[in-house]
């Protein structure tokens, strides 16, 4: 049996061009991650990930700050590298599972968290798996991702020849910025709510700080048109990253939004509440979004059936493309939509997401395509980090007009993901 003899981990931090702002705190850099495997015949697998310790734990974030945080999670995927080692090449999927226990303990232990979220585990995971899925393929000599995700989901069944791209609107984006976005052709916008202009605790300052900005984006951009919304226009995707305490307060945002002719623009509003503090969503009068507290399918079912969240953000970038796969399929039993949201991935790792977005169905609303990439605004070596990208120089590496273009190549190899990625 073919067996794994070889695995490595490089870091490269990248700083950002300012503090990036969400959950009431903020990063300044973010650690790119290579990981590569090899198998005793001499086939090889890399696989990319971007650390985002606040996102994945705002706990950790607070309590051990950004840089002992990124090395918490960068000790968490090199011992799970430790354990592939001697290990049978399998479906990436099957050897996660097994890995996911046994590294969930570890970082409890290593950082004295035991209520450390797995989302932190899962975002540690995805440069591992995205390594085995690669192996896994040459193994089986199969580049096809809808092959090869066959048997666990037969939702990456779709052809968007047009990917929209999701800029995103952080506490600090200027106008200026969400200006030269709305020029660019944006049509759909990620706007961080939840500030903490007076602390994390004072949930009155910040539904007025929230009020106050859906009102300034809404003013520089709602006159614009595009050809890409059933509405004519602009629309946004809230997101709350869990600030909001009850449904109550977060009544009064979407009362503010209606009243000043947003809230038929709102097509999105993510993760509301606190996952250990969910709440029934269906009395809401818009489509409230899974991420975070969807660590697996089951997670992503309780948040469909029991709480009537009716969109899910995919994350192959973060969650692992395995856990990914089996979310999307959960939701296609449910008939709810998904899209692929961004963890402000390099260049490299966006083609990930967009072989992946490339293959799902329209979002209600929309007449095209979408996928969030905010890389650009946030990275300060972003052009640098463009020649690192596999796929640099194809015609869909880059939006134009706020569009990525795709075409026949684009679907016969997946974007190129499945070449080698370079190191970090």
């Amino acid at each position: 049996m073919n067996t794994i003899i070889s695995c490595e981990c490089s870091c490269r931090p990248e700083p950002l061009v300012s503090p990036f702002g969400f959950k009431g705190g903020a990063l300044t850099e973010l650690w790119q991650i290579t990981c590569r495997l090899q198998d005793k015949e001499g086939r090889r697998g890399t696989g990319l990930g971007v650390q985002s310790v606040l996102w994945s734990d705002a706990a950790v974030f607070a309590g051990l700050g950004q840089e002992r945080g990124n090395r918490l999670m960068l000790s968490m995927t090199r011992y799970a590298l430790g354990l592939l080692k001697g290990r049978p090449v399998r479906r990436p999927d099957q050897m996660l599972h097994d890995l996911i226990p046994k590294v969930w303990e570890y970082g409890r232990l290593e950082s004295g968290l035991p209520n450390l979220r797995l989302t932190f585990v899962l975002n540690a995971l995805t440069p591992l798996d995205w390594a085995l899925w690669q192996l896994y393929a040459k193994t089986e000599g199969c580049f096809a991702l809808t092959r090869l995700t066959a048997p666990i989901t037969s939702a990456l069944n779709c052809r968007q020849m047009r990917l929209g791209n999701i800029p995103l609107i952080s506490y600090g984006t200027s106008p200026e910025e969400i200006l030269r976005l709305a020029q660019e052709g944006a049509f759909l916008y990620k706007i961080k709510i939840g500030s903490a202009p007076e602390g994390p605790e004072n949930l009155d300052a910040m539904l007025e700080w929230d009020c106050r900005r859906l009102l300034e984006v809404h003013t520089l951009v709602s006159g614009r048109t595009t050809p890409h919304t059933q509405c004519g226009h602009p629309v946004y995707y809230l997101d709350a990253n869990g600030r909001y305490d009850g449904p109550q307060r977060l009544e009064r945002l979407l009362d503010f939004a209606s009243r000043h002719g947003i809230l038929e623009r709102i097509l999105l509003l993510e993760e509301p509440f606190p996952e250990d503090r969910l709440q029934d969503v269906k009395s809401l009068p818009v489509s409230v979004v899974g991420d975070e507290s969807a660590h697996s399918a089951e997670d992503a079912r309780r948040l469909m059936e029991e709480y009537g969240y009716s969109a899910m953000a995919l994350k192959p970038v973060a969650k692992t493309l395995s856990v990914t796969l089996e979310v999307l399929e959960m939701a296609r039993r449910h008939d709810v939509p998904c899209f692929c949201a961004d963890l402000t991935v390099n260049p490299a790792m966006t083609e990930y997401n967009k072989a992946v977005a490339a293959r799902l169905p329209l979002l209600p609303g929309l007449k095209c395509g979408v996928m969030e990439s905010n890389g650009p605004q946030n990275y300060l070596n972003w052009n640098r980090m463009l020649s690192d990208d596999p796929a640099a120089g194809e015609p869909w590496a880059l939006p134009v007009k706020g569009l990525y273009e795709l075409d026949d190549r684009f679907f016969q190899n997946d974007g190129g993901i499945w070449r080698d990625a370079l190191p970090a």
